[in-house]
């Protein structure tokens, strides 16, 4: 059943998602979080699907997490008209107001003319057009030669891999789209075209300032100078997002396989999160089932260690959101419980506060594979645990978080494994592991004579850092 897949699924919303029955089926086929893509969001449509999700949620019992995706700085050209360009040709890139055609196009970004330099490239949309800089006037034009043409259609987006990009990471459009985000309570929010970490930093001090609650923050790796300074980007972030399509323009194509090992590995040792997207079964937007290539790209991103699968067009746009979902489940079911998958399992160092909490969550895990127990339970106020006990990938065991914190139950669902459920009856700790066993055994993750790994605080009533390890034997 979807519901014991421990790999997450994203689904990005959209016109072919519209309804409140096709959101119920996605999420009864494995769709655990909802993308709204704020690069085409209309304001009252989000407000209506979260209604949705939301009351799905109440539904069903599955905390289906809502993603809001900042656009970041996409740079753009306007509108065209019968712009066929050949290669060889010159051709006038101009941040004055025009409608393009085969001599010149409209660039959205108004610091292009200072920022671009004579040899850098230009891609225009998704690579399939690229030109170089000839030169610029420093103010308003920008003359290149056609190396690669075709036609240019209207409002395609640009790459400027070789550019320094002067355009901040959070656009007047981002903040505006992060407020109105923040405001409907989203459990993640991420930043596109990340570069450094003082781009997240933005995005931190935004949440801040308009919720007393911290929104964790996914950092979307595609600009090479996000893969080249990963290390000062992750101590800013609480997930990262390899999003191959942009990226898959900025550097070589041919090289962004390795690039998504590296970076998984390395949010794997940083202990976060992290998601695989972008054109996972691209096929299905217009047909009913995915290619063999398709099948082996999901599969071998799961077996990499990614957290999360995500699905873009195939969802918002697709002929079937709830066919490629439950395609995507089965390749999910077949292969995430292999010994061939492997993560970084070093013990922690760091003696923060923190690291009595995560010495606990570490040898849980371990345990649960020692004593082949079919669960750990923590009960978590901040979520923590859930985040530690994830990243140590116990084998065949669920991850069951409980937390009177109702903002966290839809939050950690975005996690590897974890599940989540609502618990306030924080009497004392017997009492607590007793209730919590019995809704874990009612729900069908435990049977009687199963082991189970219990984590709390002691005393419970304080709310404080994991400090106890229990085992248990259902009786």
């Amino acid at each position: 059943m979807s519901q014991f897949k421990k790999t997450k699924i994203v689904a990005t919303l959209g016109p072919a998602c519209r309804d409140k029955e096709t959101i119920k089926n996605m999420i009864l086929a494995g769709a655990n979080v909802f993308r709204i893509n704020f690069s085409h969001a209309d304001y009252a449509d989000v407000e209506q699907r979260i209604k949705f999700i939301r009351e799905l949620n109440e539904e069903t019992g599955r905390n289906s997490t809502i993603l809001a995706d900042l656009q970041g700085p996409k740079l753009r050209v306007g509108v065209m008209e019968n712009a066929i360009l050949k290669d060889g040709d010159t051709f006038t890139f101009t941040t004055e107001e025009c409608v393009g055609n085969d001599k010149k196009a409209f660039m959205t970004y108004q610091t292009f003319p200072q920022d671009v330099k004579a040899g850098e490239h230009i891609l225009v949309d998704d690579g399939k057009l690229l030109f170089e800089v000839i030169e610029s006037d420093n103010n308003t034009n920008v003359l290149t030669k056609v190396i690669r043409g075709g036609e240019l259609k209207s409002k395609k987006g640009v790459n400027l891999p070789n550019t320094n990009i002067s355009q901040p990471a959070l656009t007047q459009k981002d903040i505006e789209d992060a407020i109105f985000a923040i405001g409907l309570e989203v459990d993640w929010i991420a930043l596109s075209f990340v570069r450094t970490g003082d781009d997240l930093k933005m995005l931190h001090d935004l949440i801040a300032e308009h919720s007393d609650y911290k929104i964790p923050v996914i950092a979307k790796i595609e600009k090479p100078e996000a893969v080249k300074n990963i290390d000062s980007l992750i101590p800013y972030c609480d997930a990262l997002m390899v999003a191959r399509g942009d990226l898959g323009v900025e550097i070589p194509m041919n090289e962004v396989p390795l690039v998504q090992k590296s970076l998984v590995l390395r949010a794997k040792q940083a202990r976060i999160p992290i998601i695989i997207a972008t054109q996972m079964m691209e096929t299905m937007i217009e047909n009913l089932v995915p290619t063999r290539a398709e099948v082996n790209d999901v599969a071998n991103s799961i077996m990499d260690g990614a957290d999360a699968v995500m699905l873009s067009g195939e969802t918002s746009v697709g002929i079937d959101p709830v066919n490629v979902i439950q395609h995507m489940t089965n390749i999910i079911e077949s292969v995430e419980n292999s010994p061939l998958i492997e993560v970084p399992r070093e013990a922690p160092h760091i003696k923060t506060n923190r690291y009595i909490s995560k010495a606990i969550c570490h040898h849980a895990a371990l345990m649960a594979t020692d004593i082949d127990a079919k669960a750990i339970s923590t009960l978590t106020n901040s979520g923590y645990t859930a985040f530690q006990i994830s990243a140590w990938r116990p084998s065949n065991t669920h991850i069951l978080a409980f937390t009177s914190n109702k903002r966290i139950l839809t939050m950690l669902n975005l996690l590897w494994g974890v599940k989540t459920f609502y618990y306030s009856n924080l009497v004392n700790t017997d009492t607590t592991i007793r209730e919590i066993n019995q809704m874990a055994r009612e729900k069908g993750f435990i049977e009687k004579d199963d082991y189970v790994i219990n984590l709390t605080s002691m005393p419970v009533k304080e709310k404080g850092m994991v400090n106890t390890m229990r085992v248990t034997q259902i009786d």
